[in-house]
């Protein structure tokens, strides 16, 4: 519909604009990010699996787990409570405690990444389970666990409180003003696609798909694997994630510095290593559930 009344069009906008400055910032890999992920995980999906996948995904998907790997992310304004299941924070240290750590800001528990994990983990077991239809709405549930195994594996969501996982900490990414979580969320990702794949997200799929069954084909089966069979295991992913946060995105990094070459090339790998961990082990998570042969095994067999 148009707007007649230039005064007070202009009024309404302003209000929105308010309103969207002071929205809560949700902390998530960038939808280029969350898409890699999924690409990787679906070829990686038994056959099981792969079904429950195509009965589970929306229409509009048309059989692409990808295509709404980002979806919770456009629903954010609808399911608020959903907000601090994107990340954890910690109180500044390097190390990861669920007891501590997995609470909103209003000390609700389990409100985090991780317990976001494994509440859809939960919720998608009941798929075959009868008594349990209409419980819940297990397409949502699929799509908010593939885009949290996803958030869970980009290093500064489990990070400081402090600065909000590198959110308020400004800076600028060679020209370009942007912020330490961008920079891990977008900017590296944007970076080595115009570098090194002529801006073209599929090559730099295959690229990390080809590492996945060379480069790294001695690392995959423990990256699977989960202790005591469990079905996910968020928190050793988290515990990575700190780690990698610490050792990686805050090191160096000050207010206002300028980010170039050195700290790109340097990070580029980190971050493509952990799209490709999130991808196999989301596959691995999807198998375990949809797929009894995967429960005790535990390793990810293409389709």
């Amino acid at each position: 519909m148009g707007c007649s009344n230039l005064s007070y069009c202009s009024v309404m906008l302003l209000i929105l604009l308010v309103f969207l400055a002071k929205a809560p910032a949700i902390q998530s890999w960038g939808k280029e990010g969350h898409f890699i992920t999924c690409k990787i995980a679906q070829p990686l999906l038994s056959k099981a699996a792969a079904k429950a996948v195509q009965e589970l995904l929306p229409s509009s998907a048309e059989g692409d787990l990808a295509s709404v790997c980002s979806w919770a992310d456009t629903v954010r304004f609808k399911y608020r409570w959903a907000s601090p299941l994107h990340y954890i924070n910690t109180p500044g240290v390097c190390n990861y405690k669920y007891s501590r750590d997995c609470h909103n800001d209003k000390g609700e528990q389990d409100m985090c990444v991780a317990g976001a994990i494994n509440n859809y983990t939960a919720q998608l077991i009941t798929y075959m389970d009868s008594s349990s239809e209409g419980t819940y709405n297990l397409t949502e549930s699929l799509m908010f666990l593939s885009h949290f195994v996803g958030d869970i594996h980009q290093p500064l969501h489990v990070g400081f409180a402090d600065d909000e996982g590198g959110n308020t900490i400004p800076l600028r990414w060679f020209r370009r003003k942007s912020n330490l979580h961008k920079v891990w969320d977008f900017d590296i990702i944007d970076e080595a696609e115009k570098d090194f794949f002529n801006r073209d997200v599929t090559t730099m799929i295959e690229d990390l798909q080809r590492n996945i069954t060379e480069g790294w084909s001695d690392e995959v089966p423990a990256w699977e694997k989960c202790a005591r069979n469990a079905i996910a295991c968020p928190d050793g992913y988290a515990s990575e994630g700190i780690s990698l946060a610490c050792k990686w995105a805050y090191k160096d990094v000050t207010a206002d510095i300028v980010l170039e070459d050195d700290y790109f090339l340097t990070r580029l790998p980190i971050v493509e290593k952990r799209l490709a961990q999130g991808g196999v082990r989301l596959a691995a998570i999807l198998n375990r559930i949809f797929d009894s042969n995967f429960v005790m095994g535990g390793s990810v067999q293409s389709s």
